[in-house]
């Protein structure tokens, strides 16, 4: 399962807004080779879903990933932050052994 918290539902939702998507968008999830500690986290919107994708709905928004990604975001939640620290989206990953200063890339 992939999860997302309470201030990122309502990011992607204002999101969602501002580019004007139908309901029928979802938001795909997905890891990527690169970055600084060698993983780097995808999020983008999406309207197809492909044979092998994984699909989940966590408090209301529908998350979907590929069968390799989920391998290495089981049971991560996506998170926002809007602090003096820096605003953005950001995983809390169980599943990564270490993470890059920015939190855009890990390594398992």
């Amino acid at each position: 399962m992939i999860y997302i918290s309470d201030k990122a539902r309502e990011q992607v939702k204002r999101l969602k807004q501002d580019a004007q998507l139908t309901d029928d968008y979802f938001l795909r999830v997905g890891v990527v080779g690169g970055g600084c500690s060698g993983l780097s986290y995808k999020l983008d919107f999406d309207n197809e879903t492909q044979p092998k994708d994984q699909v989940f709905e966590d408090n209301g928004v529908k998350l979907v990933t590929d069968l390799k990604s989920f391998l290495y975001l089981c049971d991560t939640t996506l998170e926002f932050s809007d602090g003096l620290n820096g605003k953005g989206f950001h995983f809390s990953n169980p599943n990564a052994s270490r993470s890059c200063g920015c939190g855009e890339s890990f390594a398992v």
